[in-house]
């Protein structure tokens, strides 16, 4: 299978060159992939500057742009065939919840199903950064994943979140819906050596909401979630309402 795989983290990262190891023993493999970390870039495209493409070895490519950019980049340009499956990851870090709407590495693989590609976003959760990465109990699901991929409906997009646990003690895959993510709300203020003004966001994380269907749930107890996402952000059940309060 002719496989395309890209991130956030970077073309350097370890989830990247795990992932990338992996697959390349039973596929044809084409990275592309941000030549600089880009997390929480969002679905975002660079047009504005030119971007700068360098070769670093047989189909593995980086790219001075986002995650979005480097799959546009890669199915329209670079591969010489279009790919038969998109993976972005594995990301140093969960997407869960509402991540998917600030993540690079979902936008990645949102962008492939945008050009009409079947595409899975796979994350390891790294609750505590201080613990050892099970790169390979994620690397081992995401190849269990593409060899079940031929079997999905085109077009689909999966966000798919590892525990960071070792293989056995993984339950098993379950189907999930988003969750919510409670991060606490930061701003931190400081000054530059000439007296202006900086700032950093982002608070830390506090807690999940949702039920025992959510995904951030699930993966707390040691389940690997898969959300179906769709790019059609059309909230269909507000439509009739919205008509009728036009007409009003």
């Amino acid at each position: 299978m002719r496989i395309l795989l890209s991130n956030d983290d970077g073309i350097d990262a370890p989830g990247l060159r795990i992932l990338a190891e992996r697959l390349s023993a039973t596929h044809e493999v084409w990275v592309v992939a941000p030549a600089t970390e880009q997390s929480a870039k969002s679905h975002s495209l660079t047009m504005r500057e030119p971007l700068r493409v360098s070769e670093r070895g047989p189909r593995r490519f980086a790219i001075t742009g986002t995650p979005a950019d480097c799959v546009y980049i890669a199915v329209h340009d670079l591969l010489p065939e279009p790919p038969e499956l998109v993976l972005s990851g594995i990301n140093d870090g969960s997407n869960l919840g509402n991540d998917v709407y600030y993540s690079g590495t979902v936008a990645a693989a949102r962008e492939a199903v945008l050009h009409g590609h079947t595409a899975i976003a796979i994350s390891l959760e790294r609750g505590s950064r201080s613990s050892e990465p099970f790169w390979d109990t994620a690397a081992t699901i995401a190849a269990r994943l593409v060899e079940r991929a031929p079997t999905l409906p085109p077009r689909t997009l999966l966000n798919v979140n590892v525990p960071n646990l070792p293989l056995p003690r993984i339950q098993g895959l379950r189907a999930c819906r988003l969750g919510e993510r409670i991060y606490a709300p930061a701003v931190e203020r400081r000054t530059d050596p000439r007296g202006k003004l900086y700032v950093w966001i982002g608070g830390p994380h506090l807690r999940f909401e949702g039920g025992s269907d959510a995904d951030g749930i699930a993966v707390g107890e040691g389940w690997v979630s898969l959300t179906p996402l769709d790019p059609d952000a059309t909230d269909r059940s507000a439509l009739a309402s919205l008509a009728r309060w036009t007409e009003a």
